[in-house]
């Protein structure tokens, strides 16, 4: 199929130097001042449909008093700095290091442009140069991490070596495995190919047994999880299949993922970051039937349910505190701030734990027995404001009732209904959201038709209907929503210009 002239356009790409030729022209021809320059550079190229998302937006710094008319972008000007103390053995390669990662902390465009002017090998290099030197290692690790975040692809059979003989090399050592770590974590997210390599080149061992080693430091806790998890996932376009599913089973089954993961939930019970990428990463383990039921028996559920009863009772705690300004002992100990972000973003997670070991049906009942389906109304109540809250919750209650008649009573007499269809008024254009509360509404008539006229008395029916008419993709579940109901539903008979072709 052909692309559209719109979307060709959307595709363009132009070079660092093209860019900064039209904004030195603007300055040299146009007698524009820089800031004005660069600005009508950017428009100008926008205007065309060019991506610059890969373009530093800013005016080139003269590198040297000696050679005024020597301009260039200070990621550069610290590139070519470090390159020079590299060659020279200079004692201010670490001072050179620092301020190249600083600069491409900046954004991914300076990322990029350092890239393309081979950065990557000069920090390579040094890398491989202090691995006896816990502080150079410290600062060199730092600027690959900075250098290779978003560009996976600059990691080669080199730099993969590099980094099994640095992690295995310095694994008693917290600060230098989370830096490892993270690079890893740069290498493998939307890069398949570096994640099967690493994988059998035993990375899946090392991240899990850094957990277990450094229990009691949450920010290797958090980045080894996080990269056992990108190890999951199936995030590489350029790849038709990848070994998403097969990972998952590796971590449980050949290196005890569930326990390690439970075991480091259990150690930082008052951190919420942790405990965020924690259950984001069970959710991702939970690919099996018995690894559901393999989480509960270790605790995990038990662990959700708690954690999702004390972020909500903690959230009550902070607005106490900042309403009133009294902080009790208890309020000053929480890792958390009062931001509601935080108290959703680990909500949301724990939401999504739910729902993946829900999909045994065993683990169903232990959930709503422990009372979680009232958690997740209350939850989805306290946070309504955030789409994404709501569609978890609607998702975790839309497989705690499929198959599960009972299930579908307690969602209904703790108010799941009310939530869900609040959620739909709330979010109307949000199509995930509109997509799972038909979908739960569904499931808990489904196999129980009693419920079909106290929900549509809740206004059901009118909020489905909106939903289909906003939005294509709720097609399908609206109308066996619908249907289910006991509503009548339209089917629309569309002619496509076939002998005996008449689509619903």
């Amino acid at each position: 199929m052909l692309r559209s002239a719109a979307a060709v356009m959307a595709t363009r790409r132009i070079t660092q130097e093209t860019f900064d030729a039209v904004v030195r022209e603007n300055i040299e021809e146009f007698d524009m001042e820089d800031s004005e320059a660069l600005k009508e550079a950017v428009e100008q190229f926008e205007s065309q449909g060019v991506d610059l998302s890969n373009i530093v937006k800013a005016v080139p710094k003269v590198s040297s008093e000696e050679n005024t008319e020597d301009q260039t972008h200070e990621v550069l000007q610290a590139l070519e700095s470090l390159k020079t103390a590299v060659a020279s053995s200079s004692a201010s390669v670490l001072e050179d290091l620092r301020a190249f990662t600083q600069q491409c902390s900046l954004g991914f465009a300076q990322r990029y442009l350092a890239a393309q002017k081979e950065a990557y090998p000069t920090i390579l290099a040094c890398c491989q140069r202090a691995a006896g030197e816990k502080e150079a290692l410290s600062v060199a690790l730092a600027a690959l991490s900075a250098l290779i975040d978003g560009q996976p692809d600059l990691l080669d059979v080199e730099g993969r070596e590099f980094l099994m003989g640095a992690l295995t090399a310095h694994q008693t050592d917290a600060a230098l495995s989370c830096l490892c770590i993270r690079v890893v974590r740069h290498c493998c997210l939307k890069h398949e190919n570096n994640r099967q390599d690493l994988v059998k080149a035993g990375m899946l061992l090392l991240l899990s047994a850094s957990i277990t080693r450094h229990i009691e430091h949450p920010e290797v806790v958090r980045e080894a999880c996080v990269a056992l998890r990108v190890m999951t996932f199936d995030d590489d376009v350029r790849v038709p299949f990848g070994h998403a599913h097969e990972h998952a089973k590796m971590i449980v089954l050949e290196h005890n993922g569930l326990k390690v993961i439970v075991e480091a939930a259990k150690a930082h019970p008052g951190n919420t970051a942790v405990l965020s990428e924690l259950c984001a990463t069970l959710s991702r383990l939970a690919v099996r039937n018995e690894f559901c039921q393999d989480i509960v028996d270790l605790g995990g559920l038990t662990f959700m349910i708690t954690l999702l009863a004390d972020s909500l009772d903690r959230q009550v705690s902070c607005w106490i505190s900042e309403r009133f300004g009294i902080v009790s002992y208890e309020h000053k100990q929480m890792s958390c701030c009062c931001d509601a972000s935080v108290f959703q973003e680990l909500v949301k997670q724990v939401l999504s734990a739910l729902k993946a070991i829900a999909g045994n049906d065993d683990v169903k009942d232990s959930i709503v027995n422990a009372g979680g389906a009232e958690l997740i109304v209350m939850a989805m109540n306290r946070h309504m404001a955030s789409a994404q809250v709501c569609e978890q919750g609607c998702a975790a209650l839309c497989v705690l009732a499929l198959r599960k008649p009972n299930n579908c009573k307690v969602i209904m007499e703790c108010g799941g209904v009310l939530a869900a269809l609040q959620a739909m008024k709330t979010h109307p254009a949000e199509v995930n959201v509109q997509k799972q509360s038909c979908m739960l509404l569904r499931n808990l008539v489904a196999r129980t038709r009693d419920f079909s006229q106290l929900i549509l008395e809740m206004g059901a029916e009118a909020l489905i209907s909106q939903a289909l008419a906003a939005h294509r993709d709720c097609g399908d579940v609206g109308r066996a929503a619908l249907r289910d109901l006991g509503c009548q539903v339209e089917l629309r008979e569309l002619w496509t210009g076939k002998k005996g072709s008449l689509s619903h």
